[in-house]
C-alpha cells in the first residue's frame, strides 16, 4: 500500500510519513524541497524497510498535479492513503500583501486539496479501500484579521472534507480532517512571524489525533483539549467578539 503525503519535507508532513511508514505503508513524499525529501526518505527506508519515493512538485499549479498523478500511474503506484498536508499562510494586512503569494496560497491550500482528492478517490473506491486526510486548522473556525486568506482557505478545507466524508460514508473509503492549533513547525516562520502563538503542540501529537479520528471514521477532529475548547468558543461567539479576539491572538510583532 502506498501513502502519498504532500508537504512532506518537514513538520507535520514528515511526522505523517514516519507514522505511515511505521504502519508498513510505502510512502510517496511530495514537496518543492527535494533535498529535504531525500533526507527523510532515506531515514524511512533505513528505519522501517519501506519504499520511499521522492517527487519534487509545486502543487499550487494544476498542471503539476495532473502530471503527478500520471507519473504515479506510469510507475504502477496505487495511492491508498492521501494526506493533503501541503499549505502555507501569510501574516499581514490584505492591503499590503503580495498578490502572487496570496494566489499561490489559495491554489495550494484549496485547489490542491480538492484536485488531488478528485484524482485519487476514484481508484480508492474501485479497489474498495483507502483514506483521505486533509489538514485544516483551528483557523477554520473563525475569520482571522491579518491572516484573512489563510483562515478562509482552511474553512474551505474543513467544509470540503465534511462534504466528502458524507459522500463516502457508505463506502470503505475513510475521510477526515485534522484541525491543529499552533504546532511546533516552521509554519509561522514561513508565514512571516515566528513569535506569534507560542503555545504549540508537537507534530507527533497532531498525527496521533488524526489517526484516532480516522480509525473511528470521524469527519474531523481538533487536536488538543485546549484547542478544542477554543474552537467551540469561536463557533458560538458572536462575530463581533470572535474576530477581534482572533486578531489579538495573531497580532504581528511590533504592531
Amino acid at each position: 500500500m502506498h501513502a502519498l503525503v504532500t508537504g512532506a519535507s518537514g513538520g507535520l508532513g514528515q511526522a505523517f510519513c514516519e507514522h505511515l511508514a511505521e504502519r508498513g505503508h510505502d510512502v510517496v513524499l511530495v514537496s518543492r524541497r527535494v533535498e529535504e525529501l531525500e533526507r527523510i526518505a532515506a531515514q524511512l527506508r533505513e528505519r522501517y524497510a519501506v519504499d520511499a519515493l521522492v517527487l519534487q512538485a509545486d502543487l499550487s499549479e494544476e498542471s503539476v498535479r495532473n502530471d503527478l498523478a500520471a507519473d504515479l500511474e506510469r510507475r504502477g503506484v496505487q495511492v491508498d492513503v492521501l494526506v493533503n498536508n501541503a499549505g502555507f499562510g501569510t501574516i499581514g494586512d490584505l492591503a499590503t500583501a503580495d498578490v502572487d503569494r496570496l494566489n499561490d496560497e489559495i491554489s495550494l491550500n484549496c485547489g490542491a486539496v480538492a484536485h488531488l482528492s478528485r484524482l485519487f478517490l476514484p481508484g480508492m473506491l474501485e479497489r474498495g479501500k483507502g483514506s483521505i486526510i486533509n489538514v485544516a486548522s483551528t483557523a477554520a473556525f473563525q475569520p482571522i484579521p491579518t491572516m484573512a486568506v489563510y483562515a478562509a482557505t482552511k474553512a474551505f478545507v474543513l467544509s470540503f472534507t465534511h462534504a466528502l466524508w458524507q459522500e463516502t460514508r457508505d463506502t470503505p473509503v475513510r475521510v477526515t480532517a485534522i484541525c491543529p492549533g499552533p504546532t511546533d513547525t516552521a509554519f509561522f516562520d514561513t508565514a512571516g512571524d515566528d513569535k506569534v502563538l507560542s503555545r504549540r503542540r508537537t507534530p507527533a501529537q497532531v498525527v496521533a489525533s488524526t489517526f484516532k479520528a480516522l480509525d473511528r471514521r470521524a469527519p474531523s477532529v481538533t487536536d488538543g483539549l485546549f484547542n478544542a475548547l477554543q474552537g467551540q468558543l469561536a463557533k458560538v461567539a458572536p462575530v463581533q467578539v470572535a474576530v477581534p479576539m482572533a486578531r489579538r491572538a495573531v497580532r504581528p510583532t511590533g504592531h
